[in-house]
This record gives C-alpha cells, sequence and structure tokens, in this order.
C-alpha cells in the first residue's frame, strides 16, 4: 500500500490522525511483524504449534502491558490505540494478533473499560486492590492470561448462563465446569474464566456472571483434546475441564455482578477480536499487489499487472478493503460506555464487514493471483484459511450480529408483539 510519509508505511487500520504513542506503538509492531512474525507465521501453522517466540519478542517490547494503566508500570494504551495495534500485529499473524487480544482483554476490561462501568464505592475499592495484582504480574513477571469463552452453549453469545459454575467457600471460590475453543491453552499463566455464580437454588443468571482468573498450576485443572483446525491454528484452542478447582478472592478479575454490566455498558468490549482480521485482508491485499508487480521475495519477478482483469480485480479488493476500514476506524474512534443506538449500528456493521470481508478479500487475492498463489510456501493460501474462521467468533458470529442487527432496529426496548 501507499507509503505514509510520517512512517514510512500505511498501517493496516489507513492514514489517520495519530497520537505520538499511536505512531511509536505501529512502527514497532510494523518492525516486529515484517522482520519477526512474518517469517515464523507458517510454521505455527504448519504444526498447530502456539507462537511463542512471537510473545517472547511482545513481551521483550513490554507490549503485554500495553493496555495496563500508566499509573501500574504499563503503557497506558485505550482501546483505539489498541485495535490499531492489533490490527497491525494481524497483517503479520493472524494467529498471534488473535491470541493476544485474549491476552489484552484481560488488562483492558478490569483497566479502562472498567473505568466506565458503574460500581459502588466499595466495588471500586475493591476492584482497584484486585487488579493491581493482575497488573503487576503481567509488568513484572510478564504473565499471559486467556480469556475462554465458549462452551458449546448459548452461554458465549449472552444468550444464557454460563455451564461453568463458581460456589463461594471461604477465602475464595470452587469452580466446575468446562470451556472449549479455549485459545492460549497450555501457554497462559493465568485463564480468565467466565462462569456462574451458584448460589445453591436451581435458577442461574447470567447477571451472577463472575470473571476469575485460574492459576494455570490450579489443582483440578485440565487441558485436553485435540487440535488440528482449518485455519488459526497457532492459537491452540483445546478444551479446559475445571474440577472443584479453588481459585482464592483475590483472583476475581471484576466485583460481583460487574461484568454483566460492562457487557451492557461496553458493547465495544466484544469488537476486539476484528482487528486480527482487518490485518488479515490488509495482508492478502498486500500480497497481491506485490505479486502482480512481481516483487515477491524468492519468487521469479515475473509481472502479471498489465491484464486489465487483474488491475480490475485489484481495484475492487481496494474497494471493499477502504470501507472495511473506514467502518472500523469510525467504530473505534467512537467507542465508549453507553452507547447510542446509531453508534451500536456502526459497532453490529463494522463487526459484519471485517469477519465476512477478510475471507472475501482473501478470495478475491486468489482468484486474481491465479493457482501458483495456493501454493503452501506462500502466504495467501494460509491467509485465506485463517480469514475463513473470522464468521464464527463468539460472541458476535456474523449471524448473532445480523440477527441483533434486525431485532434492535425494528423493536424499541422493552417492545413486544402481541
Amino acid at each position: 500500500m501507499d507509503a505514509s510519509p510520517a512512517l514510512g508505511f500505511t498501517p493496516a487500520v489507513g492514514e489517520l490522525a495519530f497520537t505520538p504513542q499511536q505512531r511509536s506503538l505501529l512502527s514497532l509492531v510494523h518492525e516486529l511483524g515484517r522482520a519477526k512474525f512474518a517469517p515464523r507465521a507458517a510454521q505455527w501453522d504448519e504444526a498447530a504449534s502456539f507462537p511463542f517466540a512471537n510473545y517472547e519478542d511482545l513481551r521483550q517490547a513490554g507490549l503485554l502491558a500495553l493496555c495496563v494503566p500508566r499509573a501500574d508500570g504499563g503503557l497506558g494504551a485505550d482501546y483505539a490505540t489498541y485495535m490499531m495495534v492489533a490490527a497491525e500485529i494481524g497483517r503479520f499473524c493472524g494467529a498471534t494478533a488473535l491470541t493476544y487480544n485474549m491476552h489484552i482483554c484481560s488488562t483492558m476490561w478490569t483497566g479502562v473499560l472498567a473505568d466506565g462501568i458503574e460500581m459502588t464505592d466499595d466495588q471500586r475499592a475493591e476492584h482497584g486492590r484486585r487488579r493491581a495484582l493482575h497488573f503487576r504480574r503481567v509488568v513484572q513477571d510478564g504473565a499471559l492470561y486467556a480469556q475462554p469463552f465458549s462452551e458449546g452453549s448459548a452461554a458465549a453469545a449472552g444468550r444464557a448462563p454460563f455451564g461453568t459454575t463458581a460456589r463461594k467457600v471461604e477465602g475464595g471460590w470452587r469452580v466446575n465446569g468446562r470451556k472449549i475453543f479455549a485459545s492460549l491453552s497450555g501457554a497462559a499463566d493465568y485463564y480468565g474464566v467466565l462462569c456462574t455464580e451458584d448460589k445453591g437454588d436451581e435458577r442461574p443468571d447470567v447477571r451472577d456472571t463472575l470473571y476469575l482468573a485460574v492459576p494455570a498450576t490450579s489443582a483440578g485443572f485440565a487441558i485436553s483434546g485435540e487440535w488440528n483446525p482449518l485455519g488459526m491454528r497457532g492459537t491452540v484452542s483445546r478444551n479446559l475441564a475445571f474440577q472443584d478447582v479453588f481459585v482464592s478472592d483475590d483472583e476475581q478479575l471484576m466485583p460481583r455482578g460487574v461484568y454483566f454490566r460492562g457487557a451492557q455498558t461496553w458493547p465495544a468490549m466484544f469488537f476486539t477480536l476484528a482487528p486480527a482480521y482487518l490485518g488479515l485482508a490488509t495482508a492478502a491485499y498486500d500480497f497481491t499487489v506485490s505479486y502482480l508487480r512481481g516483487e515477491v521475495a524468492g519468487e521469479p519477478p515475473v509481472k502479471r499487472r498489465m491484464y486489465p482483469t487483474k488491475q480490475i480485480a485489484v481495484a475492487q479488493m481496494r474497494v471493499q478493503l477502504e470501507a472495511m476500514k473506514s467502518l472500523f476506524v469510525r467504530a473505534i474512534q467512537e467507542a465508549a460506555p453507553n452507547p447510542s443506538s446509531d453508534a451500536r449500528m456502526r459497532l453490529y456493521a463494522a463487526q459484519y464487514s471485517v469477519m465476512e470481508g477478510a475471507n472475501d478479500i482473501a478470495r478475491l487475492a486468489i482468484r486474481t493471483c491465479g493457482g501458483q498463489s495456493m501454493m503452501k510456501h506462500l502466504p495467501l493460501e494460509r491467509l485465506y484459511r485463517d480469514s475463513r474462521c473470522g464468521s464464527l467468533m463468539l460472541p458476535w458470529t456474523a449471524e448473532l450480529v445480523l440477527d441483533r442487527m434486525g431485532r434492535e432496529t425494528l423493536y424499541q426496548p422493552g417492545e413486544k408483539d402481541d
């Protein structure tokens, strides 16, 4: 893509009026991605193994603490800055960007987003004390957090209580249940588990969702299952089981009842998977331009740019990519607590556009570049497979987003048909 005079490259989110911090961070991750993440991406995909080397680079660069507040020793990045950084990482390694999201959300949800959630004074004090513990782990120890959602039910979509439960006991909680598609399984030091408080009755309620950090070394915690998926293979998203796992009170990432309020207050918290896929779409476009210009490293310098059909296809890809970026940027720039109805619709539209559009652009890239582009020694085949998974990602799959948009457009809050 065209170079930006300020950065020497155009970020995956496009040319914007970046802050000095955003410009510095984008330069840092672009160089990490170009020099290290992209050359390694094929090995994580081939072996379906976790990108430990990439995470060591992120750790050394201080990027595991990207969204930890400055007062707690982190970089203090806000929501929009994280989304820009994640998109740039996704441009070079989709699996790294997607798993990085799980870790960053553990600090962003408890940090800048939690600051915008209504809490009592006691809850605020409790949260401040407990999150400081988790922030120290990330900043001082380089700890890595996972964030398992899925259980194979409607819970991850917010339509039912989580089947994983936590019962209050002296000094903490007893956790029982299971999670599936748990990214960073075997790599994380802590698993930020969403579960339902077990109050001893038979009427679990989504309002009683708890957010607990389960240490990887906990007795009764186990990881199982094979991991051999179509795409995003480096996420290593296996199954987790919790059998009477004791978790201390200090491992609460949010006070009782606050997660549910957060989900209602900050719908943008569920948009954070999208930048990985915007990055993938950008990578597919970048590769297509390089391939048609005969500039792919290690390939014969054969130009294919003179054919009108190729020129039109690249133009179509650019039009779709610009539309995706425009919606994405608008959504992250206006992300805030309690958004208006229109802002919420734009957020949904951006999610749908990116998650469906990424694979569409990868499809066009393969069709435009031709048969040679399908070879596994080139990145496009992997980009296509990785991008196919976006529309399946809970809690906002493509179908759930369309359902929300239609329902929330046609029904005002509280309205029902007679």
